[in-house]
């Protein structure tokens, strides 16, 4: 993205107006590389990230343009940070886009980062209610959700930790997860031809009488996934009552306190729900005593299911209403295992948010002109 003149000076000056009022709450402004190990990010998203970023070679090694600011940032503070602690950051991130989209793959964020346990709840309302402080003066439409909620439901449901863990893996991929659970709900087993071989000791055999291998996977992978097939089919199917209970979840949909009314009622039938309720509704006053209208706030189930996957909590986006399924001006949300996975098993709580200027510009620039 190239930009001269008065396009530059007017993203320049809104993005320290932005890094002036994160400073301004306490945050020390950090500046990480621009490009971040490979290696790191793999880690984290499997080879799917290599699909959304952009890959880089010195030699032997990988490195990737910075997809967004967040990991660094966790990186930084799990290796020297004290808690509590705040961060912000302004720069450019680049992200690979689907064929035939017309959204940028390389664009600004401003955000601001907050490490602190002392109270998950008052902290998220701290971070939501920064940015939408920030968003006042513009028409725009904001979502809510929690994706502590999913996951609480899947971790309480009654099958194998192997169909359990597939499904915790691609909470942040709706189509896949929903064939998970079509799958997982019906008796008998995918691939039965391939399993009764299995069982007869003969997949080996029937693998190398299908022909030249076609994929990445090796025959010893390929044997390795049959045999966890094989496991999964004495696995008994999903409930009903477990699949509703996902439906009735990722189905919500009104006001932050009315969806609190809803999951208040089904805690006695999913007990595995109710440390999420309780959040959920500790950052429900949380968020009134910062002054936010929680009768007005809106909610989503499914909001925050195609973001990066670090988010497992409380997530938050605002949006310009005219632009239908446009890219969100602001976003963020709570990420508390990504400080685990980044910390060698030493989590802090955290949670953030990021604005982008430029769409910010645009919005102002647009609601100027009416």
């Amino acid at each position: 993205m190239s930009l001269a003149g008065e396009a530059l000076a007017a993203l320049e000056a809104e993005t320290s107006r932005l890094l002036a009022a994160f400073v301004e709450a306490g945050a020390e402004r950090v500046s990480p590389a621009v490009l971040q190990p490979a290696e790191t990010l793999l880690d984290l998203y499997g080879e799917d990230i290599r699909a959304r970023a952009f890959v880089v070679r010195d030699g032997l090694t990988e490195a990737m343009l910075r997809p967004d600011f967040t990991v660094p940032v966790v990186q930084r503070h799990m290796a020297e940070g004290a808690e509590p602690a705040r961060y912000c950051y302004a720069g450019p991130v680049w992200r690979r886009q689907s064929a035939g989209s017309d959204r940028p793959t390389e664009y600004h964020q401003a955000g601001f980062e907050l490490f602190d346990g002392s109270d998950r709840a008052a902290a998220d309302a701290e971070v939501f209610s920064l940015i939408a402080g920030l968003m006042q003066d513009l028409p725009v439409s904001v979502s809510t959700g929690d994706t502590g909620l999913l996951r609480a439901v899947v971790a309480g449901l009654d099958t194998s930790d192997a169909r359990k863990a597939a499904l915790m893996r691609h909470i942040w991929r709706p189509a896949r997860f929903a064939r998970l659970v079509q799958r997982f709900s019906r008796p008998g087993a995918a691939k039965a031809e391939l399993i009764a071989a299995a069982e007869r000791g003969e997949a080996a055999a029937m693998i190398d009488a299908s022909g030249k291998a076609v994929g990445l996977r090796s025959k010893a992978e390929v044997l390795e996934r049959v045999a966890r097939l094989v496991d999964d089919a004495g696995v008994a199917p999903l409930k009903d009552s477990d699949v509703k209970l996902m439906d009735t979840v990722l189905g919500l949909k009104g006001s932050v306190a009315s969806a609190f009314g809803v999951l208040e009622g089904l805690v006695a039938q999913a007990p595995a729900l109710a440390p999420a309720v309780t959040r959920f509704g500790k950052r429900v006053s949380a968020l009134a005593a910062r002054g936010v209208d929680v009768e007005k706030l809106a909610f989503e189930g499914t909001f925050g299911r195609t973001t990066l996957e670090y988010y497992d909590g409380f997530v938050f986006g605002f949006f310009d209403p005219t632009r239908g399924d446009g890219p969100s001006l602001a976003s963020g949300g709570r990420y508390d295992a990504l400080t685990a996975a980044l910390g060698r098993g030493r989590a802090i709580p955290a949670v953030g948010g990021i604005i982008r200027p430029e769409l910010v510009l645009a919005l102002r620039e647009g609601v100027g002109r009416c």
